[in-house]
């Protein structure tokens, strides 16, 4: 939304609210007498603007899931939300009388599709202020008598509503880049293990974490190797930093030079929390001459339970999603023959201070007629 429509919303916002002044100006009223106030007990925090700016601009810093363009790019992921809805619309005889949590429900979108397909009762949890766009969507598309939403985090609830001991299924869009960045799998299997029926479904249930080989020589030199010589100064000291840090970008199939090795198949049956974070040894065949400037991550999702095979994948050579794919700089370059083997050791871990940080050290073995390399790095994921 740019700032003059932003603008326009805000200005139609405080002229609904006139009649309302008329009695009590909200914006010069003592916050401490408000509830006092009889046109402010009247009025619904949503006439009130300073809730827009509160839950847009303010809460932003802190709760980035709050800002509706975060939403907005998920949402237009075609990939993403037309195979969740696929998965739960095509499948009604499994969710048809049954009680479904969604967790982390943002706007309330799979809360809407796990509805529609014939759920009994829906209760939608997430933590961030963007709850309060999801209790005004149910309403707004009237199913407010079968969607609950709750503000919090799923860790700090005690019961469910209306009674509920245990839900039928869980639906959750957990993945993050790389995969595990963020963080949010953990929340979903503590629900697991608190709320799901011993014979209940997840909703996904399967993913997997591939690694890849790329040629990316012009992006490497426009982004890091500069630093040698910037104006004729040395700043190799930046681009080392710049190397921990993976880049989340798209990656044009013609730039994959290997095949790709799966890294982790989770179960999300049986994973534990303890399950991810995880060493695993790689090998990739090069399937042609070429550079190689960098390894690449990309993941799978899988609905076992549905009657047909349904899933997506978010490698480089499938229909782009907003995770795209997270690529990760060698210090140095390789040059391969084709059938050679890249080999190495991929190790993921989380930040121990910050949860939703992700820790990484990879490294790369090549001994091919071309060229010879030992290296091992180590990212971080902020």
């Amino acid at each position: 939304m740019n700032s003059f429509i932003y603008k326009l919303v805000i200005l139609l916002i405080i002229s609904m609210c006139e009649c309302c002044r008329e009695q009590c100006d909200v914006q010069s009223c003592d916050p401490l007498e408000r509830d006092q106030c009889d046109a402010c007990r009247s009025k619904d925090d949503y006439d009130n603007r300073d809730y827009f700016y509160d839950i847009t601009s303010k809460d932003y810093y802190f709760d980035s899931y709050a800002h509706f363009g975060v939403h907005e790019d998920m949402l237009k992921d075609e990939v993403r939300t037309l195979t969740y809805r696929n998965a739960m619309i095509n499948n009604r005889h499994l969710f048809k009388d049954k009680i479904v949590l969604d967790v982390g429900c943002g706007t309330g979108i799979l809360s809407l599709f796990a509805a529609e397909a014939g759920a009994a009762k829906v209760i939608g949890v997430d933590c961030s202020n963007v709850v309060d766009y999801a209790k005004q969507i149910v309403k707004a598309n009237e199913m407010e008598r079968t969607i609950t939403i709750i503000k919090g985090k799923i860790e700090e609830l005690d019961d469910l509503p209306e009674g509920i001991q245990k839900v039928d299924i869980i639906v959750s869009e957990w993945m993050g880049y790389c995969l595990l960045y963020e963080s949010m799998l953990q929340t979903v299997l503590y629900a697991r293990d608190k709320w799901l029926k011993e014979d209940g479904i997840l909703f996904p249930d399967r993913t997997a974490l591939y690694i890849t080989a790329i040629e990316d020589e012009e992006y490497k030199n426009d982004r890091f190797n500069w630093w040698g010589n910037v104006y004729g100064y040395n700043m190799e000291v930046v681009r080392k930093v710049a190397l921990m840090e993976p880049m989340v970008d798209g990656i044009d199939s013609n730039k994959v030079v290997t095949t790709a090795h799966r890294l982790i198949n989770i179960d999300l049956y049986k994973v534990k929390e303890e399950d991810l974070s995880f060493t695993s040894n790689f090998s990739l065949l090069v399937k042609r001459n070429d550079y190689v400037h960098a390894l690449a991550t990309y993941f799978t999702v899988q609905f076992t339970k549905c009657l047909k095979n349904t899933g997506f994948s978010t490698a480089p050579n499938e229909r782009s999603t907003h995770w795209k794919q997270t690529i990760f700089y060698l210090d140095n370059f390789l040059a391969v023959k084709k059938g050679e083997a890249i080999t190495g050791t991929f190790y993921l871990t989380q930040n121990s201070k910050q949860k939703r940080d992700l820790e990484i050290d990879i490294t790369v073995k090549h001994e091919g007629e071309f060229a010879e390399l030992y290296e091992s790095n180590h990212y971080q994921m902020r």
